[in-house]
């Protein structure tokens, strides 16, 4: 019998209700449990594995994931995930609230038909409103002033219409001074004690104990998210309004502090336990929408990088790394330890036995997963031996165990450039350690950092000496490393002391910075926190917080359908929150670490499927007719062959790991200690190039310390780093010659990297400074002169005196002191 099988929207069949890519290791959905094999035939069996393997192994040959790695997702995908699906009745009641507000002050016309004038009265008018004392009639204006930044749907008939007047109500509220009285009231939701008291003595909290918070937050994302959309359309008047916003949103106009920051204030309040009825995924969107526009995405931290290695006078950049990374190709994922474990049992029983390599026999049966009476060593071990039996099938088995590569129409063939992606890179260091080993070998002496010496040395280290020389990259980590030694031994010879401003002046955008650095530790934290929480385990978390509080609603659900719904929206929930999470974490690295080395931040994998309900999506739930949901159809879901956000969090989290692990001895031995080459081997399943190449960093950067037959054993994977990863000259990676192999003394070295970073933040941002000659001089005369100085006692005695002395008896020659 024919199987039945779904296509999805780019054309690949997969099993109903299952995901075509599965980081743990199913490819394609393709699972047979022993119950099910043993319900099969005993002549069936063989053949219906012979399938499975078939399918698994020619999914290898499928297209890439029409991925598209990028600062956010598509406009109304990002619009969407702010409302969970227990919202959806608070859109029909922002409704009625708008639409109560416009028959008593305006007329029974509607909005769409009213003139710019009328518009711009009633928003000021609903404005007015925001500033009453009562409570419920200042909730009633703010729901009517969502309903306008939700484009009021009530009178359109499509979602591009839904999102056209989206823009013009937001630009409209934004126009009118909107957006700085809410942050008035938010601060004002913050800091009521009397909600979050109540809050922490309730043993459940729902939906309903923070929609004050949610409709504010509501409102301020939609017109954050929506006035950093650029359109072509777009009037000057708006594009002009645009800017001011972005400069005004990272400037400290909000309670002395920039939006960004009060929103960490109430991450770090939610956390410790304080205000547990904070909607944190709200929060979260806000924060990093807002960090994303006043700072920039990675766009423009490619220019910050080009300007500023402009300025530092280093060679321009070799290649932009996001267009080199969306020219390459995902490598073919490597076949599951199942499969190779079949094989080589069934050539074992044939007569061609002896003609398999013996070496790789040693190298299977050295290891044999099902030896081990732990099964988490079974889950390692299988995973160590992936790709241990690489070797050409025998003629006769061709058919079965290769099938042929699916077969494609010329005009999908997409040419690729030849030889290797990147262009290879030297470290200074690098060359000192040539050099140094070169003249030991056939001179016998050293010369310390000289790197230009080059006497009694043969000809052909000359010529590599120019190579190396050829391609050295400096970073401008290093030269940043560098000013601060200089610093730090002669302290008076430079420039002590900088303000923020002056050492930002390379990015206009960076301001905020300045506050996130000096208490950028309990953020962290706080945000580690959540994301803990929101991480898929299988252990129970006991001791996490609550971050469902935005989600289950005031009354738990009483049928299946309503409890799958609920289970749907929680998950969605969480893998938001990751997305949230991991984006903020990564643009504030980046930008720190672009700012300077020693702002950077100091310190899961994601399922890449997810269940979600399409039709209740915002802006769809409210211009269509919804179709009856049952069981059936939310157990089935809607067919995707993954979900961006997921996706998207992935990369982050793996290009994050890598930051952190990047020229860190300890930190890469903390990869290997907690067997993390397994975890990352099951990773390359998903055909993403860019995602494949995160993970090919980090296995690379511990193939030296996984030993000689973990090595053999992973050749495909030791081909794809070569093929994918940037090269380091005299970089002995595939070897395990560790030149830099040094003492488990670990802390030592965190100790001193700590140090660094804290005499760094100390001599800039600190002013109790124990020194007081290192303190700053101001050397501005208007502010000299309009400071009040507290004058000694016998001064003002003898003020007379001074007055006569020191002014009156001394002739001033007026002339020259004008010139």
């Amino acid at each position: 019998k024919k199987k039945k099988v779904c296509v999805s929207s780019s054309g690949n069949p997969h099993k109903k209700g299952q995901s075509n890519m599965d980081v743990g290791g199913n490819v394609g959905g393709l699972i047979v449990n022993n119950k099910q094999r043993a319900m099969l035939p005993n002549k069936s069996r063989g053949e219906f594995v012979r399938n499975q393997r078939k399918d698994s192994e020619g999914f290898s040959e499928s297209p890439d994931l029409e991925f598209e790695y990028a600062d956010t997702d598509k406009w109304s995908a990002e619009l969407s995930e702010l409302y969970s699906y227990t919202e959806g009745p608070e859109f029909l009641l922002n409704r009625k609230c708008f639409e109560e507000e416009f028959r008593i002050h305006v007329s029974d016309d509607k909005w769409t038909e009213l003139d710019v004038s009328q518009h711009r009265a009633h928003a000021m008018r609903l404005l007015d409103g925001l500033e009453v004392i009562t409570r419920e009639k200042r909730l009633k204006v703010a729901r009517a002033i969502l309903y306008m930044a939700q484009g009021t749907f009530a009178e359109c008939s499509s979602e591009a219409e839904v999102q056209q007047w989206m823009r013009y109500n937001i630009f409209l509220l934004l126009d009118v001074g909107t957006f700085t009285a809410l942050v008035e009231l938010l601060n004002m939701e913050v800091d009521n004690s009397a909600a979050c008291s109540s809050a922490v003595r309730k043993p459940a909290i729902s939906l309903a104990d923070s929609t004050d918070l949610r409709v504010l937050l509501n409102i301020m994302y939609l017109m954050v998210e929506t006035i950093q959309q650029e359109d072509p359309a777009d009037s000057p008047e708006w594009r002009a309004t645009r800017e001011t916003f972005k400069t005004e949103l990272g400037s400290p106009l909000y309670n002395n502090e920039p939006i960004s920051v009060m929103l960490f204030g109430m991450v770090t309040k939610f956390c410790s336990g304080h205000a547990p009825h904070f909607p944190m995924k709200k929060v979260l969107l806000l924060l990093w929408k807002s960090i994303l526009f006043t700072l920039g995405g990675f766009e423009q931290l490619q220019n910050i990088k080009v300007r500023k290695r402009e300025h530092l006078r280093l060679p321009p950049l070799p290649e932009d790394s996001i267009r080199v990374i969306r020219s390459m190709r995902a490598a073919s994922p490597p076949a599951s330890a199942s499969d190779l474990i079949e094989q080589q049992q069934k050539r074992a029983r044939r007569e061609h036995k002896s003609l398999t390599k013996q070496d790789n026999l040693d190298a299977f049966n050295e290891k044999d997963p099902y030896k081990s009476d732990d099964p988490r060593e079974d889950e390692d071990d299988n995973d160590d031996n992936d790709n241990s039996m690489e070797v050409e099938p025998f003629p006769m088995e061709r058919d079965e165990v290769m099938p042929p590569p699916i077969p494609h129409p010329p005009s999908e063939r997409v040419n690729f450039p030849k030889g290797l992606p990147w262009a290879p890179k030297v470290r200074e260091k690098d060359i000192e350690h040539f050099l140094e080993s070169s003249r030991s070998k056939f001179i016998g002496y050293t010369l310390g950092n000289d790197t230009d010496t080059v006497v009694g040395l043969p000809r052909p280290i000359h010529e590599s000496i120019r190579t190396l020389k050829q391609h050295k990259y400096i970073s401008i980590a290093e030269i940043q490393i560098a000013k601060e030694d200089e610093f730090q031994k002669t302290p008076l010879s430079g420039v002590m002391f900088c303000s923020p401003c002056m050492l930002m002046n390379i990015s206009m955008t960076s301001k905020p910075l300045v506050k996130l650095t000096c208490d950028s530790s309990p953020y962290q934290i706080a945000l580690l926190k959540i994301l803990l929480a929101a991480a898929p385990t299988s252990k129970a978390k006991t001791d996490s917080i609550n971050i469902l509080a935005d989600v289950l609603p005031e009354e738990m659900p009483t049928t299946v359908l309503q409890s799958m719904k609920l289970g749907v929206d929680v998950n969605r929930h969480k893998e938001i929150i990751v997305k949230a999470i991991s984006a903020i974490l990564l643009l504030l690295l980046k930008h720190f670490k672009l700012n300077h080395i020693y702002q950077v931040l100091a310190t899961h994998t994601q399922p890449l499927t997810s269940n979600f309900i399409s039709v209740l999506d915002f802006p769809y739930c409210v211009v269509h007719d919804l179709p009856e949901l049952t069981a059936e159809s939310l157990e089935a879901g809607d067919i995707n062959q993954f979900c961006w956000r997921n996706l998207f969090s992935c990369i982050n989290l793996l290009r994050i790991l890598n930051k952190l692990t990047k020229w860190k001895h300890s930190r890469t031995m903390m990869l290997v200690v907690f067997k993390s080459a397994p975890i990352l081997k099951r990773a390359l399943k998903v055909k993403q190039a860019m995602m494949q190449l995160y993970v090919l960093k980090l296995l690379k950067v511990q193939t030296k310390y996984l030993g000689r037959q973990w090595r053999k054993s992973n050749m495909k994977t030791m081909s794809a780093i070569y093929q994918k990863v940037r090269h380091r000259l005299n970089d002995d990676w595939a070897y395990g010659n560790d030149l830099d192999a040094r003492p488990w003394d670990f802390q030592a070295e965190e100790c001193a990297l700590r140090a660094n970073i804290e005499r760094f933040n100390s001599r800039r941002y600190d002013n109790n400074q124990s020194n007081p000659d290192f303190l700053p001089v101001d050397n501005c005369l208007q502010s000299v002169l309009g400071q009040r100085v507290d004058l000694p006692e016998d001064f003002q005695m003898n003020y007379d005196l001074w007055l006569e002395r020191e002014v009156f008896s001394k002739p001033i020659s007026w002339e020259e002191l004008l010139q």
